[in-house]
């Protein structure tokens, strides 16, 4: 295997990274977070919100109150892979949510954060 094929086996590997949310579309609120693997944080919110048991209550509540089909989840924006295996995404990932944060503004009357 030489360095180019390597290169692409990683980065074939890595798990989608970025700034999600969960919009209601009966109410236009929404719930923004970042993940080092989007998927698997979609598929815990989900498994979470199913049981009723969510870490956030008011998503919990409107999630119970309009249903499974009101909520969508979107990624906003993805980080790309480094060439760097050993590269620590945490802080990429932490300043792209902090940006959609600031962009949406999703506390309040406005979302779930």
């Amino acid at each position: 295997m030489d360095k180019k094929e390597i290169k692409r086996n990683y980065k074939q590997k890595i798990q989608q990274m970025g700034v999600y949310q969960i919009r209601n579309l009966a109410n236009g609120k929404v719930f923004i977070g970042g993940s080092k693997n989007i998927l698997a944080k979609f598929n815990a919110h989900t498994f979470t919100l199913e049981i009723g048991t969510h870490i956030n209550k008011k998503l919990q509540e409107e999630y119970n109150i309009f249903g499974k089909e009101s909520f969508v989840f979107e990624v906003l924006e993805t980080v790309k892979p480094k060439e760097d295996p050993a590269y620590d995404y945490s802080f990429d990932i932490k300043e792209l949510e902090k940006k959609w944060l600031n962009k949406i503004k999703p506390t309040g009357e406005n979302g779930y954060n």
